[in-house]
């Protein structure tokens, strides 16, 4: 096919969030992934080791159906709605991540210098992805919840303390990528 695919502009999508968003409070649920990981913890019996994952999870099961959208979509939009056509960058954020070790900035949305499975694999890769991992868990744990329940169901049912996280997370970002990351790479 040659046809190129746009994004769904903001007056689609952003109605459509709102839409979803106004139904789960409506019916009293709540979004979020890490909520998801806690039931797939709990299906696999950890419960049984860990109190945090003793809980009715047979009432979460609903929940799942986003982390089957999120796979799902996320093939149908790789498939069949992508735009094969190179990122549009400034050119000073190109010459900032040659800086930093890209060699191809805006040429790939997964750079190979960070997803290729030989980083992956190397001693350096898995201790970033099991620390990180690690520092995810703990992070969303402590938070209450994760950056998608805060910045999505959070702010939008007006929550100060998904206001306090999703400020932290941003300041986090930006600690990781001017400060800790140009010493890691």
């Amino acid at each position: 096919m040659d046809y190129i695919l746009n994004p769904w502009p903001w007056y689609v999508s952003g109605p459509l969030i709102a839409i979803v968003m106004f139904l789960l409070l409506y019916f009293g649920r709540t979004f979020g992934m890490s909520s998801n990981l806690r039931t797939l913890c709990a299906i696999g019996g950890a419960g049984k080791k860990v109190k945090f994952f003793d809980f009715d999870w047979k009432s979460q099961r609903w929940n799942l159906v986003v982390v089957l959208g999120a796979i799902v979509g996320g093939f149908i939009a790789h498939q069949f709605l992508s735009n094969p056509i190179d990122i549009q960058l400034s050119e000073n954020t190109i010459k900032d991540l040659n800086t930093l070790g890209f060699e191809n900035a805006g040429v790939s949305l997964l750079p190979p210098e960070l997803f290729s499975w030989d980083n992956v694999v190397s001693i350096k890769g898995m201790s970033i992805l099991l620390i990180g991992g690690f520092l995810v868990g703990f992070g969303t744990r402590y938070a209450g919840g994760c950056t998608s329940g805060h910045a999505i169901t959070g702010l939008s049912s007006l929550q100060l303390p998904s206001l306090i996280a999703v400020i932290g997370f941003f300041i986090g970002g930006l600690i990781m990528i001017h400060f800790i990351y140009p010493i890691l790479f």
